[in-house]
């Protein structure tokens, strides 16, 4: 029999802070912890493969890297969810081929992609191939007053709280979904609550909760990047008290919205076990972006390098996996589809993935680096607040501090293996500015070494980069500058 899935994903965790990040974990997630990385197994070393929403549940739908499925931002025109990307992608996203080829029926509730639902992509009327049962949000997140299509039909909501609050609907649909689906066929399940996106409304019964809690004061928080890109540089050091104000009441909603995500996660675990289900299921959990909240000055958002925005939690429990394991194996959300089609038997060799599956958690050789790329936005005419900096910077506060820019273009190789610890970006703006980090002496990127790193690891990068940013399919997953399969690096 073939075994089943539930993969859910919730959005960016600001309380995912550095090394902390499953002990920060421990407070909005505890059950989830409990339930899921207690039960399984723990990825440290999990990263997107681009710090934003569209872009990033777009690799994880494909196993691609943006620059080839081409969903670039959040917007209709940045090809997310665009009549584009349904021709493309949608036919070869991995819960396609389960549904095509492996035979599961499968089940989506929550947010899918960010303009899904608009008008001009075919609105809530569009069903995306690959799924049996489908409960798309319209549009981004909210927690009231929205729109599901359900099936392809409009379902409207309102606020009042036992009806429509958002993550508790998706809760009930799943659990109708696991009580009344074929116990004759396998089944995947994508549960993508919107929490803890804005606009942070937490449950009546949480609202109270975490009311001295404050966002992480790790080593970069409120410190200025003085040696990084201009666009960090530009933040105002100290920030001003109604930013840090800002940033601590927004952590702590987003805290309180997870209280609910915790509730769903349990009652899934719950029902699986009474069903007697549970010991043939694997179930992910998982993020489709960092987050920061004060880190280098910056008050709010992600979109940046730096780990507080690329790391994500990562927990599996299944079949197999042996409980309390803690893995620093390098994955990304592209590996997040190979994987599960190898968990269904289907060949991800047959598919243009550029991940790799991560079943074969004992493997004697892992891939040593992944590619984080992001394409930055910027408005045409100077923002009101900040008229200094003129045309092309976007996501202003009130206080002139930028979080994105046309020219906050940006290509990464992350590094992870036995002998090396590294961070290596290269900007694509006129200065072709560089950052480079030494993630093992300085975890929280506080001193950018590109003008001190020795030339040769710079070239190798340089060249590691460039080969990264044109692969595809397998291209990707050759070895690395420190991979131990590298034969050129071995005879250096």
């Amino acid at each position: 029999k073939k075994p089943s899935l539930i993969k859910t994903h919730s959005e960016p965790h600001s309380e995912i802070s550095q090394f902390k990040g499953l002990l920060q974990l421990v407070n909005p997630l505890s059950k989830t912890k409990k339930l899921i990385g207690d039960a399984g197994i723990s990825f440290t070393n999990a990263f997107v493969a681009s710090p934003l929403c569209c872009p990033s549940r777009a690799s994880i739908l494909t196993g691609k890297y943006p620059h080839n499925h081409h969903v670039i931002n959040n917007t209709l025109e940045g090809n997310c969810s665009s009549t584009a990307w349904q021709k493309s992608e949608e036919d070869h996203t991995f819960p396609a081929l389960l549904r095509s080829y492996a035979g599961y029926q499968t089940f989506f509730a929550g947010k899918y992609l960010n303009q899904y639902g608009h008008a001009e992509a075919g609105g809530v009327e569009h069903v995306p191939p690959g799924w049996s049962y489908w409960v798309g949000l319209e549009k981004n997140s909210k927690y009231y007053n929205y729109t599901l299509s359900v099936n392809g039909k409009a379902q409207k909501h309102g606020a009042e709280y036992s009806k429509d609050y958002l993550t508790d609907v998706l809760a009930n649909m799943s659990l109708d979904f696991l009580q009344y689906k074929s116990s004759y066929q396998p089944f995947f399940m994508m549960v993508s609550t919107p929490a803890p996106h804005s606009p942070w409304t937490a449950a009546p019964q949480y609202q109270d909760r975490y009311n001295s809690t404050k966002a992480p004061r790790d080593p970069n928080f409120n410190v200025h990047g003085k040696d990084k890109h201009w666009l960090i540089r530009q933040a105002k050091t100290p920030m001003t008290n109604s930013s840090v104000q800002f940033l601590d009441d927004a952590f702590r909603k987003r805290w309180r919205t997870l209280l609910s995500v915790d509730d769903l996660v349990e009652k899934l675990v719950k029902r699986l076990e009474v069903r007697g289900e549970l010991d043939n299921t694997y179930i992910f959990f998982t993020s489709d972006n960092g987050y920061h909240t004060g880190q280098f000055s910056l008050p709010m958002d992600k979109r940046q390098l730096y780990e507080f925005d690329i790391r994500v939690p990562l927990m599996v429990r299944g079949p197999n996996i042996k409980p309390n394991q803690t893995s620093k194996m390098l994955v990304a959300n592209v590996d997040l589809g190979p994987t599960i089609l190898d968990i269904a038997g289907y060949n991800v060799n047959k598919t243009q993935m550029d991940g790799m599956s991560f079943l074969p958690v004992m493997v004697k050789s892992w891939r040593t680096d992944i590619l984080v790329e992001y394409e930055g936005e910027g408005s045409n005419v100077s923002d009101p607040a900040c008229p200094l900096l003129g045309p092309g910077v976007s996501e202003c506060f009130p206080d002139c501090v930028c979080e994105d820019s046309y020219n906050n273009t940006y290509a990464c190789v992350r590094t992870v293996a036995s002998s090396a610890n590294l961070q290596y970006c290269e900007f694509d703006d006129n200065e072709v500015f560089v950052e480079v980090y030494n993630m093992t002496a300085d975890p929280f990127q506080l001193s950018n070494i590109a003008k001190t790193i020795d030339q040769e690891i710079l070239e190798k990068m340089n060249h590691r980069l460039m080969m990264l940013q044109s692969c595809s399919g397998q291209s990707c997953r050759t070895p690395g500058v420190y991979d131990s399969r590298s034969v050129q690096y071995q005879q250096d």
